[in-house]
């Protein structure tokens, strides 16, 4: 049996399967899930005290479960339109008309934070990646024969190690460089992780954010690289001790034993919610303006870590407790 057939029946070994499947069913209540219904009035009141001009109808815990299903099934706003007077077959509801829940659902101010567990006293690794999500779907022979090309929307994303949870998210157009997004993606990762009683200790990225402003950024924060290096990185290399020691180590351990060191091979953390957010929410954006594309890139993300949240907890971004 080779290596990584053996660690996959480890993992199997180790797997409570009945556990397992139970939450995946479980996750299946979200989605009828009217807790915004309780705190409706109260909302109301809070978003429209001291409001000038036209008053709320709708409270924004009421959007963001409509934001959650047409993001995660796929529901155009005329649709949710008619999903809300669905809804009023079961409960007593008001039913806004569709532009009136894209504009809201589009204004959503969903935090990061509102979507994490707890790190208190933690420390906290995270790995970091992106990847593309098409502007369209109109499919690659469309493409190919008319030569129309529509690029692509860029997400960046710093995932904890342990939770398995984004703890930065951050969307930008196909022109922005991976190397470049470095440092707000990690400080971002880090402002959240400390607003939940944790610290980030370790970031782990491939080698092209190995640069010696990277480095830097690492060094300022106090936290330790786990930044594949280059193969032509040089041992004297000036400007950054960090790095300078980072390359010596590496070149004097080799890469298995440098990998095992800081559990770079855990970076597949990252690229497993790129996997799970794109098969749960599809690779593409519905969304036609630029801003609307990046805001629903971005709820893609922070609605998959509600799902974690919600498996861990019970707790849900709109039923306020």
């Amino acid at each position: 049996m080779s290596t990584r057939e053996k660690r996959w029946s480890h993992h199997e070994d180790k797997r409570d399967w009945a556990e397992y499947n139970e939450r995946l069913v479980k996750r299946g209540e979200m989605y009828l899930s009217l807790g915004f219904l309780e705190s409706w009035v109260k909302d109301l009141e809070t978003m429209n005290a001291g409001k000038v001009g036209a008053l709320y109808e709708y409270p924004d815990p009421f959007m963001t479960f409509l934001g959650f299903t047409h993001i995660m099934l796929g529901i155009d706003y005329r649709g949710l339109e008619g999903f809300t007077r669905g809804l009023t077959r079961l409960v007593p509801l008001a039913v806004p008309d569709y532009s009136t829940i894209c504009r809201r659902v589009n204004a959503l101010k969903l935090m990061i934070t509102e979507t994490l567990l707890d790190h208190e006293g933690e420390d906290v690794v995270v790995s970091l990646d992106s990847s593309g999500v098409k502007v369209s779907n109109r499919g690659d022979w469309i493409r190919k024969k008319w030569k129309v090309r529509r690029g692509w929307v860029k997400v960046h994303l710093a995932v904890d190690e342990g939770g398995k949870q984004c703890v930065a998210v951050m969307v930008t157009d196909e022109a922005v460089g991976d190397q470049n997004m470095f440092g707000p993606v990690v400080r971002m990762a880090d402002r959240s992780v400390r607003a939940k009683g944790g610290r980030v200790v370790q970031v782990n990225a491939d080698g092209i954010h190995d640069t010696r402003n990277n480095f830097d950024t690492l060094d300022g924060m106090g936290v330790t690289p786990g930044i594949k290096i280059r193969k032509n990185a040089s041992t004297r290399a000036r400007g950054c001790p960090l790095r300078r020691r980072h390359v010596c180590e590496y070149k004097e351990l080799g890469y298995e034993e440098w990998r095992d060191k800081y559990r770079y091979g855990y970076r597949w953390r990252v690229e497993g919610s790129f996997s799970a957010v794109k098969r749960l929410t599809g690779e593409h954006v519905s969304a036609t303006e630029k801003s609307n594309m990046y805001w629903e890139v971005a709820m893609k993300f922070l609605f998959y870590n509600s799902i974690l949240k919600y498996d861990a907890t019970g707790e849900l971004p709109w039923v306020r407790t």
